[in-house]
């Protein structure tokens, strides 16, 4: 199976599975090109995803949405909440048993809201890459 570019938790809680991810980095490797376009099109998608997760963050004092960005990498899509001045990003997302913390996957929800606006985007960009290294 392909590469899995993660915006969010398990099935059906934000989790995109895009085939041949892997063999498109490889195959950009190989032509020489590097992964800046996949990186900026990562960041285009998650940012999307950033946006809406800002606005139904669960909040207290808005700090924990305040913390929500990208990550700028090749291999995923990636939205992170939390610092080190907020620890409690992550226990809030995924849940906390042992803290009798319930999981509150704004961040998933917010990528399947959003999922009509960045999926066609990024799909694109996919293609582009794609051109680019039969062009090569």
């Amino acid at each position: 199976m392909g590469d899995v570019t993660t915006l969010g938790g398990e099935e059906g809680s934000g989790k995109v599975r895009i085939e041949g991810l892997n063999t498109l980095a490889r195959t950009m490797r190989k032509a020489g090109e590097d992964l800046a376009d996949m990186k900026d099109a990562n960041v285009r998608a998650a940012a999307i995803v950033v946006a809406r997760a800002a606005a139904i963050a669960p909040r207290r004092s808005g700090r924990l949405a305040a913390t929500l960005r990208t990550s700028r990498v090749a291999g995923r899509a990636r939205v992170m909440g939390g610092r080190a001045n907020v620890p409690y990003g992550p226990p809030i997302h995924w849940g906390w048993q042992a803290r009798g913390i319930t999981a509150d996957p704004f961040i998933s929800i917010a990528a399947q809201d959003t999922e009509s606006q960045w999926l066609p985007q990024y799909l694109d960009d996919v293609q582009k890459a794609l051109d680019k290294v039969e062009g090569a």
